[in-house]
């Protein structure tokens, strides 16, 4: 079975991150969507609010599964038994740290892969900084989340 892990913070999720997470379920038998529970980070929502607010958002995909990890991924990932670790890009500016964790996770376990997909055009500059930023303004968020959970996120800064 190949199993792909799609790490990230998910703080909010994003169309970005939902185009990544679609497009990687058709190239594996299952996805593991796992978030990073970095307790030195402080967060607009709690690990266990991303957690729901991803299978909320996923909940059309069939072969996912929405969990969170602590420490380091290649070992969470060599306990979910993955095949690859699956991680989008937006720009060649996110390539350059990408490519150092991958090869740093290579040599820690030679037999998992870090597989690059590149986002879609039209989401290529949303990030999740971003995305608070302009909701904590009571800007327009609308078509750069999932729409699921637009008013969450808005809820935050009221």
């Amino acid at each position: 079975m190949r199993i792909g892990v799609c790490p990230g913070s998910f703080d909010p999720v994003t169309n970005g991150h939902l185009d990544i997470i679609e497009r990687a379920s058709k190239m594996f038998d299952k996805i593991i969507v796992a978030v990073l529970n970095n307790p030195n980070k402080s967060s607009m929502f709690t690990i266990e609010e991303r957690v729901e607010l991803l299978k909320r958002t996923c909940s059309h995909i069939d072969n996912i599964e929405i969990d969170s990890f602590t420490g380091l991924l290649i070992e969470y990932t060599k306990i979910k038994k993955a095949n690859a670790i699956i991680k989008g890009l937006r720009a060649v500016s996110d390539f350059e740290y990408e490519m150092q964790m991958a090869s740093m996770n290579r040599k820690l376990e030679p037999q998992i892969e870090t597989v690059f997909m590149m986002t879609s055009n039209n989401h290529s500059f949303i990030s999740s900084s971003l995305i608070k930023e302009v909701a904590r303004l009571n800007g327009n968020i609308k078509g750069l989340v999932p729409e699921i959970i637009e008013e969450e996120i808005y809820k935050r800064f009221r």
